[in-house]
Formats: structure tokens, sequence, C-alpha cells
């Protein structure tokens, strides 16, 4: 029984040392800037086509399903509010992490895991800098920076999708009408919760990604099996975590 439990348990004490470190380095020096400005280019710049296509579809597809609903109740005005409030509250945030967690989760367990299995880690050891300090703290500040606006992108680019679907091709409502109702539809609660979970998942993604990536062994096929977990916690998290935030949100507004 003991054995079954250990490996879990040595598990999550590793990741919360390494985040607790990670956490704490974000306030000491050095920083690395350079670190920061490549990891912020590889994260954001590098996803933002897929930010920028997922954002475009996601709002035409929600428009193009909730049409016949709303032509049903006579609702066919608040399309606007349906769509900003279902992108900017939820799939915005949720999309944009997971999309940002298969690109970037895995590319940085891969690449520390590759770092670690060539003892190249150990080497930096040797040399007297901190691994954290120079690998995961960059890669934590750089993904909790791009990856609210990233969302912001992609909430905007689903607005835009959805704006197209409804009033270009489907002819539901007007322009006025669409932006009014979407503008009216966001309130304070809306805008800070879509923004807080891409700040809450930043952190995971990061974490989970670094984390599986230096504990990584058993050659070239622990890099692959710590790729693909990483992938995989932090994609999960990702979803149990927005049930929680939700929750809070409702509870306190």
């Amino acid at each position: 029984m003991l054995d079954i439990i250990k490996g879990p348990l040595y598990t999550i004490q590793g990741f919360f040392l390494i985040s607790g470190r990670a956490l704490l380095n974000i306030f000491r020096s050095p920083h690395y800037l350079d670190d920061v400005a490549l990891q912020m280019d590889i994260i954001g710049v590098g996803s933002l086509p897929l930010i920028l296509l997922t954002g475009f579809f996601v709002g035409a597809v929600i428009t193009l399903q909730m049409s016949k609903t709303l032509n049903q109740y006579g609702a066919q005005g608040e399309v606007g509010t349906v769509v900003a409030v279902t992108i900017v509250r939820e799939l915005g945030p949720v999309l944009s992490a997971i999309l940002v967690a298969g690109r970037n989760a895995s590319g940085m367990a891969s690449e520390l895991g590759s770092m670690k299995v060539t003892e190249q880690i150990d080497a930096m050891r040797a040399l007297g800098t901190d691994p954290i300090q120079k690998l995961v703290t960059p890669r934590l500040i750089a993904t909790g920076t791009m990856l609210p606006l990233l969302t912001i992108i992609a909430d905007f680019m689903g607005l835009v999708g959805g704006y197209i679907v409804a009033c270009v091709m489907l002819n539901l409502t007007t322009s006025t009408q669409f932006w009014s109702s979407a503008y009216q539809a966001l309130e304070y609660s809306d805008v800070a919760q879509g923004l807080v979970k891409p700040l809450v998942f930043a952190m995971i993604i990061a974490l989970v990604g670094c984390h599986y990536g230096m504990e990584t062994s058993g050659g070239t096929q622990g890099v692959g099996r710590a790729t693909t977990q990483a992938v995989v916690v932090s994609s999960v998290w990702i979803i149990v975590l927005t049930f929680f935030i939700g929750k809070i949100f409702v509870a306190f507004t």
C-alpha cells in the first residue's frame, strides 16, 4: 500500500518545492531578462496564429449553433450578449490556456527534460547557477504575462467571428445592436473572471511543464513521457480550476 502512494506523494512534494522556489525567485536577483523576453516571444508571438484562428471560429460556431434557438424565442437581438458572456467568462480563457498548454507546456517539459538527461542542469549547479532561477522563473514570468494578453485577443476574435456570422451571414441582428448588447452584457466581474483565470492557468502551465521537465529520468523515453504528462496534467488542472474559480466568482457576485 505504501509503495502505491509513495510515487504520487514524491511527485506532489517535488512540484510544490519547485513552484515555491520559482515564485520566490520572482522577487530575487538576477532576473535573466533576456531569457524572459525570449520566452515571451516563444509563448506569445509563437501562439498568436493559433489563438487568432481558434478564437474567431469559436465565436462563429457559438453564434451558428445558438441562432436556431434564439430564433425560436424571438431573441435574435441577444446574440451579442450570448457570444460575449460565453467567450469572455469561459471559452476564451479555457481554450487559450489549453492551446498554450499543448504547445508550450510540452515544449518546456521536452526542453528541460533534454537538459536534465544530458546533465546540463547538473553542470549549471556545479557552476553555481540556480537552475530554478535560470530556467523555471523566466518561463513562469513569460507565461503569466503573455497568456492574459492572448486571452484578450482570443475574446476579441471570438466577438468578431460571432459578428460576421450573426450580422453578415445570417442577418440575425444589426451591427449596432450586436456590439451594443455585447458591451452592455459584460460586467466588471465578467472581465475580472476572464483575466484572473488565464493568470492562474499560466502559473499551472509553466510550473507543471517545468516540473516534469526538471524531474525527467530514463533517457529519451523519459523525455517523451515527461512531455505527455505535462500536457495531460496541465490540461486537466485547467478544466478543474475553471469550475472552482467560476464558483468563487458566482458566490461573491
